[in-house]
């Protein structure tokens, strides 16, 4: 049976898993949608940061 996963929408918290991205398992909130790629919010300690990622290589967390 094949694994079912939730809907990204904005608002949701996803991880990264992209071995080839420098975010690879970070945890952010997803700000916005468009084309395929999602707008992620990242904070840690005193920086943020918004990176644009392709929604297959997020997973809800």
């Amino acid at each position: 049976m094949p694994k079912t996963s939730s809907p990204i929408l904005p608002g949701s918290t996803v991880l990264v898993r992209d071995s080839c991205s420098i975010y690879n398992g970070y945890r952010g909130f997803v700000q916005r949608i468009s084309d395929g790629k999602a707008a992620v919010l990242f904070e840690g300690g005193n920086w943020d940061k918004l990176i644009t990622l392709p929604l297959e290589v997020l997973e809800v967390n």
